[in-house]
């Protein structure tokens, strides 16, 4: 079985990454963090490929180097926290491009093998703000809601097929992009109050195998 999963280097890709490699053959992409892409290409045998997710001739090399992935995970994305009236056209541009976009792209490029098996599962991962909204947030939470519209809309075409679309929307996640935020300001932005983990959210994904 082989898993491609973008953003891999990021701490909930590398979890992502981690838990797929147990059983699975794994190609995951990076932007950054080369080093720590290279150290979790040995420590769980996947390969990792350097690929901006909006570079779509680059997607669809790498992508024709295999004839068929079981799993698509797109994971990559990127976050800000700014007052509406500053975000400039660039970073609206950007946010959309990276967060939905990145996901059309790897989608287009896996897709017509998985049609072609009649199998496949593809994963999205979005985010609680783009089902409620985020102040400070409107990039970030457009970017995310039109993830989901994607993946739902995605699902009704391509399952009849045999081709499976999921979307998971997780709230407050351990990690690096909620580094500047306390415990308590976490938990009051979650509707349970509860903070997952990087690891939380590969059993999360996980569970649609």
């Amino acid at each position: 079985m082989r898993a491609l999963i973008t953003g891999g280097s990021g701490t909930v890709g590398a979890a992502l990454v981690r838990e797929f490699a147990r059983d699975h053959e794994v190609i995951f992409t990076y932007l950054n963090n080369s080093e720590r892409a290279s150290r979790l290409e040995k420590e769980v045998g996947a390969r990792a490929v350097k690929c901006d997710v909006t570079d779509r001739d680059t997607i669809f090399k790498i992508t024709s180097e295999y004839p068929y992935f079981d799993f698509l995970i797109n994971n990559a994305g990127i976050w800000q926290f700014k007052l509406f009236s500053d975000i400039t056209t660039y970073e609206w541009e950007k946010m959309l491009a990276v967060n939905l976009s990145g996901a059309f792209n790897f989608t287009q490029a896996v897709l017509p093998a998985m049609l072609r098996r009649k199998k496949g599962t593809i994963v999205n991962i979005s985010s609680l703000w783009g089902e409620v909204g985020a102040s400070c947030e409107v990039h970030y939470s457009a970017a995310k809601a039109g993830l989901i519209g994607f993946s739902k809309a995605l699902a009704k075409e391509v399952e009849p097929s045999g081709v499976r679309v999921f979307h998971i929307s997780p709230g407050a996640i351990e990690g690096s992009m909620n580094a500047d935020f306390s415990k308590d300001e976490l938990q009051d932005a979650c509707p349970d109050g509860k903070i997952l983990t990087p690891t939380d959210i590969a059993a999360w994904v996980r569970s649609f195998i």
